[in-house]
């Protein structure tokens, strides 16, 4: 792959607002990844191939992005976010006929398991990483989210 190449996935991405990139072939691996501000797309080569390429864009800037000062509200100062670690569809129960893994009041702790992402047809648990009690769930069952996208709301215990 080269560095044309790169530049159009890079495109691509800023085009379809695609936040991460990775693809894989023999002993070639490059992931692309856009920063939670805006930043640019940075890449990291896997731990057993060598870089290939170095290459630091500027930021890019999302049009239409300014950066505003908005003062907290008292919820948002109270509550905290359970957030996606990856790009993929959100699930709440791991089938359709069993129970939801949290509801709103549930207590959860670093170890509970509060949904499952799917990405690539794999199925990864995701669990709450935080102590607390869930306040509010911001994606409905099935519906796809982005890496960093809040799934809950929890207040800290």
């Amino acid at each position: 792959m080269d560095l044309k190449d790169i530049k159009a996935i890079i495109d691509l991405m800023k085009k379809n607002s695609v936040s991460e990139f990775e693809l894989e072939k023999q002993d070639f691996k490059i992931r692309l990844k856009r920063g939670m501000n805006g930043g640019g797309p940075s890449m990291s080569p896997s731990e057993d191939s060598q870089p290939l390429i170095n290459y630091s864009p500027a930021p890019l800037a999302l049009p239409g992005a300014a950066p505003t000062a908005v003062a907290p509200s008292p919820a948002a100062s109270v509550d905290g976010e359970i957030k996606s670690p990856m790009i993929g569809t959100f699930y709440r129960a791991p089938s359709p006929e069993s129970a939801e893994y949290v509801e709103v009041g549930s207590e959860v702790n670093p170890d509970t398991v509060v949904c499952i992402i799917e990405a690539m047809k794999v199925m990864n648990e995701i669990k709450a990483e935080v102590r607390g009690v869930v306040t509010q769930v911001l994606v409905e069952s099935a519906k796809p989210v982005e890496f960093g996208q809040p799934l809950f709301k929890f207040r800290p215990l």
